[in-house]
């Protein structure tokens, strides 16, 4: 049987812990990245459940693990919010990102939505981080957070994971194709940022003034 190619970009860089630590790689950066601390656990999570497309993992272990510390990080920022406080929040959220402006800003937006955000929030980068924590500054209650943050916890894992696991069970074919179109790829993008900074020039010199845009500005004007 012919070995699984390497996991390609940001996943082969998560490849060493996997491979020593498995498991509990999963579940300890998921865990943390769930109340505030900036680590890779999505990213981590769905290498591992390529892991398990390739047989190196089991993929029901990896989606057990990864909700249940899912749901425990975000409990954990629930009580940070709850018990801490805004002054703890603004005394130490710089420190794993969470300043002010970014807190009222959730905050805000928690305070509109609800339940629906604990869930929605699994989707969104920062958001997902910062939901535990907003959902206890707004003294929403336990039990409530608790259902609504499960059923994030289940819909977030379940659609990384399974697709994970079937790119991993097609990642022969995924590298192959990757190697075969990365060229036509780079050039797509080197294209693009090249139209994209001849666009911001041109509406640089549409909108500059006077002077500003290559025309000369008289020194001395006409007497009248």
């Amino acid at each position: 049987m012919t070995p699984p190619p390497p996991l390609p970009g940001v996943l082969g860089d998560l490849a060493p812990l996997l491979d020593h630590w498995g498991y509990l790689a999963v579940a300890f950066l998921v865990f943390v990245e769930d109340f505030g601390v900036p680590v890779p656990g999505e990213t981590v999570m769905i290498a591992a459940a390529v892991y398990a497309g390739t047989g190196r993992l089991n993929i029901v272990a990896v989606a057990a693990i990864a909700m249940i510390a899912a749901i425990l990080g975000d409990n954990v920022g629930y009580a940070i919010g709850r018990f801490g406080g805004h002054s703890l929040i603004e005394r130490y959220g710089r420190y794993v990102l969470l300043t002010p402006a970014r807190i009222a800003k959730a905050e805000a937006f928690f305070t509109r939505h609800g339940g629906k955000v604990v869930v929605a929030a699994r989707f969104i980068e920062g958001l997902r981080q910062a939901n535990g924590i907003i959902a206890g500054l707004a003294e929403m209650p336990w039990r409530r957070f608790l259902a609504f943050n499960a059923l994030g916890a289940v819909l977030w894992v379940g659609a990384w994971v399974t697709v994970g696991d079937l790119a991993g069970q097609h990642l022969n074919t995924l590298y192959l194709a990757i190697q075969r179109y990365e060229l036509y790829f780079l050039a797509a993008v080197a294209v693009a940022a090249v139209a994209l900074t001849a666009r911001g020039l041109r509406r640089r010199r549409t909108h500059a003034g006077p002077g500003e845009g290559g025309q000369d500005t008289p020194v001395n004007p006409p007497r009248s």
